[in-house]
């Protein structure tokens, strides 16, 4: 894990507005959080190119699907709670029902939401975005992948929805890594327990968790799936072929999302090996530190290195 870290809110915005400087018909759409999500950098360089909708998110969708007919490449962003639970409607018809091409940016997922609290907390959106179909759901987990995947939004016709956190997080990839759509990295490799990780916070949790359990003499590794629609499902089986056991690691709702995707590989493809999953389990958010939420949810390094020794008995 490198000591280097940036802003993923940053890294969205250098990478869109570089973008910017050749293709113009990249445009962004604000819910009046440019002060959080820091995207008032794009509208200096571009203010003709910027739309401030106000407190208005699912009538940004609407505008951002009209753009999007006249060949510009609208990138959306609100809080998640907000980019899923209140614009799915429109998100759903006006953009993915009618095969446009509209990027929805969710900032602060599950419990990076902390002091804005349970109301402000989506726990469920990976599996509310999972089940739109056709639509490519994505988590990068460091400032790298995040910049790598703006990019790939940008130049590939469709509807994306991007979750990550605004603070900073390590970079885990160097600049020039390459990533697609519906392909994991393996970070490390282990032979007695895969964690299958999404998102920057369940990645790191997940490494802390491989040095940790190295300690007790269990061999561990993890493998970032960074896209949750389309997934990797051969980077899965090949774990679930040479490990013991696997783990999901999600910042969500365990139900249907990450760890029901890896549940259902596993299950449709006769797999033997065991199998856990560390998530949200039915459970509304509530208001607290990023520190404090992780232990109160179960998603701190100790439970994950708990379960990954009740499945090596």
């Amino acid at each position: 894990m490198s000591e280097q870290t940036k802003e993923m809110r940053m890294a969205y915005v250098d990478t869109i507005v570089s973008l910017a400087e050749t293709n113009r018909d990249i445009v962004v759409l604000e819910a009046d959080l440019m002060s959080c999500t820091n995207t008032g950098v794009f509208k200096k360089a571009y203010p003709d190119r910027f739309f401030n909708v106000g407190i208005a998110e699912a009538n940004m969708v609407g505008i951002a699907a009209g753009l999007s007919t006249l060949g510009k490449i609208p990138f959306a962003a609100s809080f998640g709670c907000f980019a899923s639970r209140r614009v799915y409607d429109q998100f759903f018809l006006s953009a993915n029902y009618a095969r446009l091409n509209v990027k929805l940016i969710g900032t602060d997922p599950g419990v990076t939401a902390a002091f804005n609290g349970g109301t402000h907390m989506p726990f469920e959106d990976l599996a509310m975005m999972r089940v739109v179909p056709g639509l490519t759901v994505i988590e990068p987990s460091d400032p790298a992948s995040c910049a790598a995947f703006i990019r790939l939004m940008a130049g590939e016709y469709g509807c994306h929805y991007l979750r990550i956190p605004r603070k900073p997080v390590p970079y885990l990839y160097n600049e020039n890594e390459k990533f697609k759509f519906g392909q994991a990295k393996i970070l490390r490799n282990g032979k007695d327990i895969c964690f299958i990780a999404l998102g920057s916070l369940m990645v790191n949790q997940s490494i802390k968790a491989c040095d940790k359990l190295a300690e007790l003499g269990i061999n561990a590794g993890v493998l970032d799936v960074l896209t949750l629609k389309p997934i990797d499902r051969d980077a899965i089986l090949n774990q679930a072929g040479s490990v013991r056991a696997i783990i999901s690691t999600e910042n969500a709702q365990i139900r249907s999302g990450l760890g029901s995707a890896v549940a259902e590989i596993l299950a449709e493809n006769g797999c033997s090996c065991k199998f856990a999953r560390i998530g949200i389990r039915d459970e509304f958010g509530e208001v607290g530190t990023q520190d404090y939420l992780v232990n109160r949810f179960g998603l701190d390094v100790d439970s994950m290195v708990k379960k990954a020794q009740e499945l090596c008995r």
